[in-house]
């Protein structure tokens, strides 16, 4: 048996007050959120700025009471420019220093080891990127390859010659990384010489093994008189910096 339920009709009022006694719920028409009212004088939407009022304040506060801040000064902490130290110097890059050890290279018959104590890699990593672009002017992007034998070469010459002094030695890797670096002015010299030889002959060769005696002697002589007890073992130093530097005139050479 099926029940009818009454379902009382539903009045939409067009009205907008509600009927009093109707007991009909009415729906709310939605009002517009607050706006606040736009200055008519400022051209940018909610923002309006006095320039006088902030001219005159700062004026004031720097008449009676110094910069803003309390201050009557400087800064507090802030030191004078001329105090500074140059940002080379910050770097550790020195090039009063790294002149004199270039030069102390070009005699090879008088070396000068006291300038070579204070050890450094600014100087040899300006001869690796000279040594770089006179192999990319003559057509050989080495870059990656010098690095590499320059790295390789630093501990093979510093394995050797604590092998052979045994405790006594004294030698470190940051000196003879230092010393094989300023050591490669004769090869960059050779680099950049090469440019105007031509590419087969002896003429080249020959050349090539001036370059590499001189870079073998004075690195020799920097090496002995660095490291103490060096003297002893004089030739077999000179046997290692003679591959060395045989190694990188034969990698300008081909």
């Amino acid at each position: 048996m099926t029940r009818e339920f009454a379902v009382p009709p539903v009045v939409f009022p067009s009205g907008p007050n509600p009927v009093a006694g109707t007991g009909v719920q009415q729906r709310r028409v939605p009002t517009a959120p607050f706006q606040p009212q736009r200055p008519s004088s400022s051209s940018i939407p909610f923002m309006s700025f006095d320039i006088g009022s902030a001219a005159a304040s700062t004026s004031s506060a720097s008449i009676y009471g110094g910069p803003i801040g309390g201050g009557g000064g400087s800064m507090p902490g802030s030191g004078s420019f001329e105090d500074e130290e140059p940002l080379l110097d910050e770097l550790g890059i020195h090039p009063e220093q790294i002149w004199n050890k270039t030069k102390s290279i070009l005699n090879p018959f008088r070396v000068n080891p006291v300038v070579h104590k204070d050890s450094d890699l600014s100087g040899p990593i300006l001869l690796y990127m000279s040594l770089c672009l006179f192999q990319l002017l003559a057509g050989k992007l080495q870059f990656g390859v010098i690095l590499g034998w320059i790295v390789v070469c630093s501990i093979f010459l510093y394995v050797v010659y604590n092998m052979l002094a045994g405790r006594n030695g004294n030698l470190d890797l940051h000196t003879c990384t230092s010393v094989i670096g300023y050591c490669l002015l004769p090869v960059v010299i050779f680099s950049a010489v090469s440019l105007f030889l031509p590419q087969i002959g002896g003429v080249r060769f020959s050349i090539a093994g001036i370059f590499v005696f001189w870079a073998t002697r004075v690195s020799t002589a920097l090496m002995v008189a660095l490291a103490d007890g060096g003297d002893e073992h004089r030739s077999l130093i000179a046997y290692a910096c003679f591959l060395i530097y045989t190694l990188f005139s034969l990698l300008v050479i081909f």
